[in-house]
């Protein structure tokens, strides 16, 4: 039998946490001594490569732990001269992180690498960081070029969305409903595909198939009637616009509860082809802010041009880094493809995001900097004493509570489970979209 005599109640037995001393990150799947801050006997600040800090009461121990990738961000956003369009790739990884909220510029593009582009809170978090007319998107759209670039240059030069085509418009609207029309005739209970129509199980049951099947549809909206296509060359502009004034009557009927009867959108146009309706007194221009309108149709919503590229920042990722590597010795076309052959797809993307990115500020002479490691054929920079100074100073929590530069992280006490020191070094190597941070 089991005996709990002597048995301490764990329940009972409260948690007395450790004091931090210490903050550490981790570098090259090893958590590091020189990334890192330690509290000194008298209070003050030691970084493992930069020296004393001095007190820094206003910065989270585990922020000062990051100095290092946050001078490097402060350092070539200072060298960049803070004036146009920055475009940055690897804008989750911590320089990176701190070069796209560095900037003060007009806009930033960042591109986060495949590694976090997966994860939907940090994408949406990157996305609040770079303000209109900059942006953020995922590494596989940079590597769409040419659809990148344009986007790079709408932001840089602005752009101007111009009036709707009217006539181009309308065409496709009279397009959709034939085609609709045809694949889900009124011939059908239901607005459905053929396929839900088929039979596929025992012989027995075939007879009472469509019993039970077209009552069971008859509970959806009706298909549409047929449509002569002369009658619909006739529905016009005006006829449009009654028609999708509709769909705002219906709206406000269903919110306010009224009993609207069933609302079928192809019977109706169907009825309007065929008896064409005078505006009711309720439809008119600029009745309702922003709404989509061709007869009104005064689009002019001019893009604030931002300025030019200034240059590109690229934050070395793990896939980044071996496919950089992997080709850095190849000269010929031949040599590239042969070397791109043995990369993984990951490591593939990365690379072709990457130099999507640096393409931006190359074709406009502009120079391209790398943080967060090195890569072959790029320039690094070195953080002057100013530049730590300034990363301090962005880190700093001011009386509203807010810093210019934020970080997300995720802390492993190491000093109350020790255990926790081998788990963060295992967290750190499966991608944490988070800065993984080592307190003991």
């Amino acid at each position: 039998s089991f005996s709990t005599k002597g048995s301490a109640n764990l329940s009972d037995t409260p948690t007395v946490r450790q004091p931090v001393t210490s903050a550490h990150m981790i570098i090259n799947d090893v958590v590091s001594d020189k990334d890192a801050v330690s509290v000194s006997s008298d209070g003050k600040i030691v970084h493992g490569q930069y020296g004393d800090l001095g007190a820094q009461e206003g910065i989270p121990l585990e922020f000062l732990a990051l100095l290092r990738p946050a001078a490097e961000g402060a350092v070539v956003t200072s060298k960049l001269g803070h004036s146009g369009t920055l475009v940055v790739f690897g804008a989750t990884q911590a320089a990176g992180l701190a070069a796209v909220q560095l900037w003060k510029g007009k806009a930033v593009v960042a591109v986060v690498g495949g590694e976090h582009s997966g994860n939907v809170e940090m994408m949406g978090i990157v996305k609040d960081l770079t303000k209109e007319p900059g942006f953020a998107v995922a590494e596989e759209y940079a590597m769409e070029k040419k659809n990148f670039s344009d986007m790079v240059d709408a932001t840089a030069n602005g752009s101007k969305i111009d009036a709707a085509a009217t006539e181009t418009y309308l065409s496709d609207f009279k397009e959709n409903v034939i085609d609709y029309s045809k694949a889900y005739p009124d011939t059908r209970p239901a607005a459905v595909g053929e396929s839900h129509l088929d039979f596929d199980g025992k012989d027995k049951d075939s007879e009472l198939f469509r019993d039970n099947m077209d009552p069971y549809l008859a509970q959806y909206p009706a298909g549409s009637p047929s449509l002569d296509p002369s009658k619909v060359d006739t529905f016009d502009i005006k006829q449009y616009e009654i028609f999708k004034s509709k769909f705002g009557r219906q709206t406000t009927a269903v919110i306010t509860g009224d009993d609207v009867g069933d609302f079928s959108p192809a019977q109706v146009f169907s009825g309007m082809t065929l008896a064409p309706e005078g505006a009711p007194d309720t439809l008119a221009d600029g009745e309702i802010p922003f709404d989509f309108s061709l007869t009104r149709n005064d689009i002019d919503i001019p893009c604030e041009a931002a300025g030019p590229v200034a240059g590109a920042v690229i934050a070395v990722t793990p896939d980044l880094e071996v496919a950089a590597n992997a080709l850095a010795g190849a000269k010929s076309l031949r040599e590239k493809a042969e070397a791109l052959q043995f990369l993984t797809q990951a490591q593939r993307n990365a690379y072709a995001a990457a130099t999507s990115v640096a393409a931006q500020a190359t074709k406009v002479g502009s120079p391209v900097y790398v943080v967060g490691g090195t890569l072959p054929g790029f320039d690094s920079l070195e953080p002057a004493t100013e530049d730590v100074k300034e990363a301090i100073s962005a880190m700093e929590i001011d009386e509203s509570g807010t810093s210019r530069l934020n970080y997300f992280i995720q802390v492993f006490r190491s000093s109350d489970f020790p255990i926790y020191e081998d788990y963060a070094v295992h967290r750190n190597k499966e991608g944490s979209p988070y800065q993984i941070i080592v307190t003991k």
